[in-house]
């Protein structure tokens, strides 16, 4: 077998499949149907300093080749997160990541400082897509000035590996990419969703509660795959590719345009078991084209 170790700044990881932040629960409710421990790393459900209700429902609804959610990070906050969530997933033996959301750099910041202090927690995925109240609802990912506001306050007060969730809805992703790697942020990974609506012809009015919502599956691939191919010749450090990957085939793909690790996220609705299908893939893609490590094809394009 060839070897599928690969390193997130100082976060190693068994192989390069990982599963994305809202698709997979805090991994428990996957228990039954695949082994943890064969997966690269889990990134838990998004949570926030203070607990959150959600959008009024409906808040998902299938598209052609994809799903679009406006789900707004429903979640008991990150105190019931440490006290309840926490002793259940330590001890599992892969790399349990939390996604930290917030309205603002204080809250990002103080979400973040509290999980830093959890030993089974090596890493955080900063998920900068959120709004920012105090500039108009507008996303801190979509301006540098935004997304370096985050990460510095993180930075700040969070010690283990950062990494810095881009949000596609921008006109050049890379600049927002270097302003996060210029305030410290030890990868970036991408793309979360594209902004998306769908419309009831018959009861003339929109399907999701809140009109718009986030464009998920294999349909936002080609444009995640070109994200991810010119964020990886813009910055040094690494990044995780994420966007309609259902296969080793598409994983591999993002592995060559040269991101180092991947994330799964829709295709797990689909396939609960498909991170692995997908790690045994890319396996016996490096075996049959005589490979010896996952890191000869890592930015090979």
């Amino acid at each position: 077998m060839a070897s599928l170790e690969v390193k997130i700044n100082d976060l190693k990881l068994k192989n390069p499949v990982m599963t994305a932040s809202g698709t997979f629960g805090y991994g428990l409710e996957f228990a039954d149907l695949v082994p943890l421990d064969g997966i690269g790393g889990i990134i838990v459900k998004g949570t926030t300093l203070r607990p959150r209700e959600g959008n009024d429902y409906p808040r998902m609804a299938e598209t052609a080749s994809g799903m679009l959610n406006c789900v707004g990070l429903q979640n008991k906050g990150v105190d019931y997160f440490c006290e309840h969530i926490y002793p259940l997933i330590k001890d599992i033996d892969t790399n349990m990541i939390v996604n930290v959301s917030g309205s603002s750099p204080d809250d990002y910041a103080e979400c973040a400082a509290r999980i830093d202090a959890l030993d089974g927690i090596p890493a955080i995925e900063l998920n900068i897509s959120c709004p920012n109240v105090k500039d108009g609802g507008m996303a801190f990912g979509v301006t540098c000035a935004g997304a370096s506001s985050v990460v510095k306050a993180v930075r700040e007060r969070y010690h283990k590996t950062l990494i810095v969730k881009l949000s596609p809805n921008v006109t050049d992703i890379t600049e927002i990419a270097r302003a996060v790697e210029a305030e410290g942020a030890d990868s970036v990974s991408l793309i979360n969703t594209l902004m998306g609506m769908a419309i009831d012809i018959e009861k003339r009015r929109k399907v999701l509660s809140i009109g718009t919502g986030g464009l998920s599956g294999p349909a936002v691939k080609p444009v995640a795959l070109r994200m991810v191919y010119q964020v990886a010749k813009s910055v040094k450090i690494p990044v995780i590719g994420l966007g309609g990957i259902c296969s080793a085939k598409d994983a591999i793909e993002f592995l060559m345009a040269g991101a180092t690790a991947i994330e799964i996220g829709t295709a797990n609705f689909l396939d609960p078991a498909v991170s692995i299908k997908v790690r045994d893939g890319i396996n016996s893609w490096l075996d049959a084209h005589g490979c010896h490590s996952v890191q000869e094809i890592i930015g090979a394009l």
